[in-house]
């Protein structure tokens, strides 16, 4: 009997997964003495490091007493659930870590509930015990209650509960004592998590996720269902539309360590990368090449958002970036469509616009931000909710809101998501925080961050996820305030500038070069405003005492790439380039707007 464990990590954003990987990682001696490695192994894209989040699930393997045990660590938010459900598929058992103070929040319930479906057995992980003001026992009854409300068995209700502190690297069954290493969580694991199952038979592999290499090209990752793969042997791979397609195992990888190791032939219950398969999809089934039996597919969520994403047609396009055509463009979508599973691609009546779907903002801004950094220049619009016919009425995604915030502007949070039609279902004190629970339609959360983290002063914590389609709710107020519009080509001028500053607030500084149709402020009246930045001083001979003072200029408002997104209008397009975002007009001429704009009232 193969002795294998593998183990899924489940937690909410920023509850401490990845330090944990980190530190059973550095428990089983992974690192010969003299290598030296950072926090935060696993998250090795830049783009997750910097944000503090894990985007891409990922697959680590330690030895622990002669067993095996694959620990995979998966993405903690929602926008991501398309990564969540397939990586499940490869797991015996959960870790389910949670924050000592926070509790189990909504999206580790979005993810528990995929896992408790699947039959998973968990373990609760009660992370960061050393935390101020923590409530293990109070979030230990609260994990159970949510495991009951999530239709768990007996079996899985009976899970094992650990305290610790993964930052510090100690676990153990009782919070008030202490150990100092995290060993009671690897004893755990093997205690409780069943071994990976040999099932007899002809194989089966269901591919749940894959990697890419510039040599080999695709590479399939999932667990051998059942049988035995070798490598060389003949296979079949069984496609989604019911055909077959004939194909040869070049190499057969194991995860050992944080790397692969190369085998000669995987049994059944073990995770493995396959190379030289070709033309292969996530959920696809590798079997037999003379008796092909297909696994059940696997769902992915519906995405709930779309964007369109068009070439830079700017007057400065192609001085930032590398690639700036609509062939880059659309190649690079349509490879990220192979390996990003709740994201598609559709192609417009023209050549060079294509209609991004995706799960949220944050799982758009991920692609947008991942392209500028690998030299992309591009347009998007503003993000649309996609709506559903059913039973001939119109519906819209809702997603379920939760908001923890301080006392005193609870208030204020309230009536800024019931403007966007939320409704408010929970409200409980939590420590010395409110805790408030809402279902709102998803365009209502567009934009909304910012207004409530400048209503907070910055103190709220937000989170969401989507809940279910319902009737259509009725017409949200976008935003209240107009554009303050470039008029000229060239850099501002401070003199310029501040003679402006009455209008309202201005999103660049003096010197930077701006170009017409350039949104370059926030009028603080709701039309439109278009403005002359460039305009320099009238020189004379003459001193006048007083008026050449040093002019005083609020500092530009930057925004971050969610924000640009969220605060753009219809008519705008974000300009997003290696090293700048603006905001722009899609008519850049105002006659030509003014002529759109009559054109729509007629229509």
């Amino acid at each position: 009997m193969q002795n294998i464990r593998n183990i899924a990590i489940i937690a909410h954003v920023d509850h401490g997964k990845t330090t944990l990987v980190d530190k059973i990682i550095h428990a089983s001696k992974l690192f010969a003495e003299h290598q030296q490695f950072d926090d935060l192994i696993l998250d090795n894209n830049d783009l997750e490091r910097e944000r503090g989040i894990t985007i891409v699930s990922k697959n680590v393997s330690v030895r622990y007493k002669d067993v095996k045990i694959n620990i995979i660590d998966t993405p903690g938010h929602a926008d991501f659930g398309g990564e969540v459900e397939r990586v499940l598929k490869m797991a015996d058992g959960v870790l389910l870590l949670v924050d000592a103070f926070e509790g189990a929040m909504p999206q580790t319930r979005f993810v528990l509930g995929k896992a408790i479906q699947l039959g998973l057995k968990p373990i609760v992980v009660v992370n960061k015990v050393d935390k101020e003001n923590c409530r293990p026992d109070e979030v230990h009854e609260q994990v159970f209650d949510l495991m009951f409300n999530l239709d768990a068995t007996e079996d899985q209700l009976d899970f094992v509960t650990l305290y610790g502190s993964s930052k510090q690297g100690w676990m153990s069954t009782d919070w008030m004592q202490p150990t100092d290493n995290i060993t009671p969580l690897l004893d755990a694991i093997i205690d409780v998590i069943p071994p990976a199952p040999y099932r007899e038979g002809t194989p089966q592999m269901q591919i749940t996720s894959l990697d890419y290499s510039s040599f080999v090209g695709r590479i399939a990752i999932g667990r051998v269902h059942r049988g035995t793969l070798k490598e060389g042997m003949p296979i079949a791979l069984c496609k989604a539309d019911g055909t077959i397609k004939k194909g040869k195992i070049k190499e057969l990888q194991i995860f050992e360590g944080l790397g692969k190791k190369t085998v000669q032939e995987v049994s059944a219950g073990e995770i493995c990368a396959v190379t030289g398969i070709e033309g292969f999809d996530i959920g696809d089934t590798i079997a037999d090449a003379e008796n092909p039996e297909p696994l059940q597919r696997i769902s992915i969520d519906e995405p709930t958002m779309n964007m369109l994403f068009t070439i830079n047609n700017s007057p400065f396009f192609g001085k930032e970036g590398k690639f700036v055509t609509s062939r880059h463009l659309r190649d690079r979508l349509f490879k990220e469509t192979e390996k990003n599973l709740a994201l598609r691609v559709q192609e417009t009546d023209r050549e060079d616009t294509f209609l991004v779907f995706g799960r949220g903002i944050l799982h758009l801004s991920v692609l947008i931000e991942t392209m500028r950094r690998e030299g992309y220049e591009l347009q998007v619009g503003q993000p649309q909710v996609i709506y559903k016919e059913i039973d001939g009425q119109r519906h819209e995604p809702i997603e379920h809101l939760v908001v923890d915030v301080p006392e005193e502007t609870a208030g204020k949070v309230i009536e800024l998501v019931t403007q966007r039609k939320g409704e408010l279902t929970i409200m409980e004190p939590k420590g010395d925080l409110q805790h408030l629970e809402f279902n709102i339609p998803a365009r209502g959360l567009i934009g909304l961050r910012n207004n409530v983290l400048t209503a907070t002063a910055g103190e709220a914590i937000m989170n969401h996820r989507f809940q279910s389609y319902e009737p259509y709710k009725g017409n949200i107020p976008g935003r209240n305030n107009g554009s303050i519009i470039s008029m000229e080509t060239g850099p501002g001028t401070a003199y310029s500038i501040d003679k402006l500053q009455d209008r309202g607030v201005f999103f660049v500084d003096p010197g930077i070069d701006v170009y017409m149709g350039q949104v370059i402020g926030e009028h603080n009246r709701q039309n439109d405003i278009t403005v002359n930045i460039q305009k320099g001083k009238k020189l004379t001979n003459m001193r006048a005492s007083g008026s050449d003072d040093n002019t005083k200029i609020a500092p530009a408002k930057n925004f971050s790439l969610e924000e640009a997104m969220e605060y753009i209008q219809k008519d705008e397009y974000l300009e997003v380039t290696p090293k700048s975002l603006r905001m722009r007009k899609i008519y850049l001429d105002e006659n030509e707007r003014n002529r759109m704009r009559n054109k729509e009232e007629v229509a």
